[in-house]
């Protein structure tokens, strides 16, 4: 029997399949890694795309603005932000006028921990970093709206003479692809913002779906927000699964991303020839720290153009979860509204008919994936909360397996995505094709 590996927590959890079962290995595409990433992102920031280095974009006397992802983005901030600050640094700007702005969304704050992890404690040590306070009118500036979205953003961004972002470019659930103008216009945004960009409208909207860019509501509106914001260069990485920078490129927000998304098609997009009965999609750390996060997998792989498990089947994720849901405003209204609801279809009819706020999105979209397919979650620390909201809870992947079988039988076919928020599969599309045959 072939034995597969997906990420657990900080560690792989390593599994057969039951006999019967015939397993795909799924993977994004191979690209080598960065050999020398200083070198790479010092190369980007010299010749950014279609506007002018930092070090003439700046002036001495500004105020500079940096939002950085938090801690549930892999973003490798410790790696892109040093060499932004020392262009500044170049440029004449005072360290007391640059403010670096974690772009927490709907999260909890980021503790001192995290932001020395994301930043580096001389960075840290130096300069003001604060978290964006989405519920907190005082810290915001209303930017109006546009298609009757209300548009917001953090004052320390929006008062900056000069507004820069860094980022990852991958598969995202609403975007299409994250990075470029998302880190400023979710993550630092107010919660009315998020709240409407996140609704059912944009969630329903068939053009919002994973790896779509053109005709996509959420990332038009998204793109609107960075602008009126003052958005005006940003610092972007592509990943390959083992988190290593694969790309780096820099430059105006919205050319510099549809560059980056072009590469990142070609790595993370795969081919597989059609839908299947089970699949098995890892996470790993930091995402499946919360089952809020961890649950990105089973929606990402059914949110896909074509969901990759047919209707009545199953898909399994391992996750730690030992942060529970999750400790944020968004984690625990996801939680309340999944644990609290009767039934699935109420989910959906609720959100449909009254709306939600920013959290409630991601019970919205599990309802979706749950109307159509089980969820079982392998290894949970909190398995009463994943009962809660309605997944399955399961010891190990074999128990896992075992509750599959019981229900459809072990004449299976059953694909595993070991990194399935950097897996994007296309099914029946053969041009990149990355994968073997089903095996027993």
């Amino acid at each position: 029997m072939k034995t597969y590996r997906v990420p657990y927590s900080t560690a792989t959890l390593e599994f057969e399949l039951l006999p019967g079962m015939r397993g795909r290995l799924v993977e994004s595409q191979r690209l080598p890694p960065l050999e020398d990433v200083p070198a790479a992102v010092d190369a980007a920031l010299a010749q950014p795309v279609n506007t002018s280095p930092l070090c003439e974009l700046a002036r001495p006397g500004d105020s500079v603005c940096i939002v950085f992802t938090d801690s549930t983005r892999a973003c490798p901030d410790d790696r892109l932000i040093p060499p932004i600050l020392r262009e500044l640094e170049r440029a004449g700007v005072r360290d007391k006028d640059i403010t670096l702005l974690c772009g927490i969304g709907m999260h909890r704050p980021s503790t001192p921990a995290e932001k020395v992890a994301k930043l580096g404690q001389a960075v840290v040590d130096r300069y003001r970093v604060i978290d964006n306070e989405p519920q907190n009118p005082a810290a915001l500036v209303d930017l109006g709206a546009v298609n009757s979205i209300p548009l917001s953003v953090h004052r320390a961004a929006y008062d900056a003479d000069l507004l820069i972002a860094t980022g990852i470019v991958e598969p995202h659930q609403y975007a299409g692809y994250s990075g470029g103008r998302k880190t400023v216009a979710v993550g630092a945004a107010g919660e009315a913002l998020i709240a409407y960009s996140h609704g059912p409208r944009f969630v329903d909207d068939p053009h919002t779906r994973l790896g779509q860019i053109e005709g996509n509501p959420f990332h038009e509106a998204i793109t609107e927000a960075a602008l009126r914001a003052g958005l005006r260069f940003i610092l972007n990485a592509v990943l390959d699964d083992n988190g290593r920078i694969v790309h780096v490129m820099a430059g105006e927000p919205v050319e510099t991303h549809r560059r980056l998304v072009a590469l990142a098609r070609t790595l993370y997009e795969v081919a597989i020839p059609q839908q299947v009965d089970v699949a098995i999609g890892g996470v790993g750390f930091p995402k499946d720290a919360n089952l809020y996060q961890a649950s990105r997998a089973p929606s990402y792989l059914h949110f896909a153009p074509t969901p990759v498990v047919r209707p009545g089947g199953y898909y399994i994720t391992p996750a730690r979860c030992q942060e529970g849901a999750g400790a944020g405003v968004g984690e625990q209204r996801f939680l309340a509204a999944m644990r609290d609801a009767p039934n699935v279809q109420f989910i959906l009819d609720n959100a449909r008919a009254n709306g939600y706020p920013p959290g409630g999105q991601r019970a919205f979209v599990m309802a979706k994936v749950l109307e159509q397919c089980h969820v079982i979650i392998v290894g949970s620390e909190c398995p009463e909360i994943v009962a809660a909201c309605k997944l399955i809870p399961a010891p190990t992947m074999n128990e896992a397996l075992q509750i599959v079988a019981a229900d459809l039988g072990s004449d299976l076919d059953v694909l595993i995505v070991p990194h399935a928020l950097l897996t994007l599969p296309i099914v029946g599309t053969f041009e990149r094709s990355n994968v073997g045959t089903f095996q027993r």
